[in-house]
């Protein structure tokens, strides 16, 4: 019963849209109205500020993170708890119940949750920061956000096997990849018709 209320609470803390309230209370506007039309860090940025934008980032970088330091000490759970709530923070980022299922893009939500596996799983760090050195090579050289992104999702996942990790670690980088490449599929589109819009 603790586990099947704790993985709820993992998804509600994942649903909190940051983006969508940090928008409305700093330039009374519906972020989901304006640049992308995304709630995440990188709309905010561009429509709202930097700063703010960088603690969209943090907070939601905390919501993948947060539940997994708190099972760990609170709950002594099993491989699946670990994978469960980490999968679950992230959904709720990408389909929040808070703004009818439609939210972000949970690349941000994907990396703290990473990391707090990371405390867990050790060898997952050199997975993590390998990826992440992905992103920020093909960021700094295309400047696209969202090629960087769809490239750490799928580093991730390959990078899972270069590396003696469960079973259950390579499923969850899977489907942290599906979901990073379903909630760009717009992007994806903008990138092949050249269209995409540069950071």
């Amino acid at each position: 019963m603790r586990e099947i209320i704790f993985l709820t609470f993992a998804y509600l803390i994942g649903s909190i849209p940051f983006g969508f309230v940090i928008a409305y209370f700093v330039k009374g506007i519906d972020i989901r109205k304006f640049g992308s039309g995304n709630i995440g860090a990188t709309n905010v940025v561009r429509v709202v500020g930097k700063k703010w934008g960088i603690l969209v980032f943090v907070l939601d970088f905390l919501k993948g993170f947060s539940p997994l330091l708190l099972a760990k000490f609170f709950l002594n759970p099993t491989n699946f708890i670990y994978i469960a709530s980490a999968i679950l923070s992230v959904s709720g980022h990408n389909w929040p119940v808070f703004l009818k299922f439609k939210g972000g893009k949970g690349v941000a939500t994907s990396i703290g949750a990473a990391c707090g596996l990371s405390i867990i799983f050790p060898n997952l760090w050199f997975v993590l920061l390998l990826s992440l050195f992905v992103w920020l090579l093909f960021f700094f050289v295309f400047r696209f956000v969202s090629l960087a992104s769809l490239l750490l999702g799928l580093s991730f996942f390959v990078f899972s096997f270069v590396f003696p990790l469960p079973k259950e670690i390579r499923i969850f980088a899977l489907i942290l990849c599906l979901f990073i490449f379903i909630r760009h599929s717009k992007n994806i589109k903008n990138l092949f018709a050249k269209q995409e819009h540069r950071f």
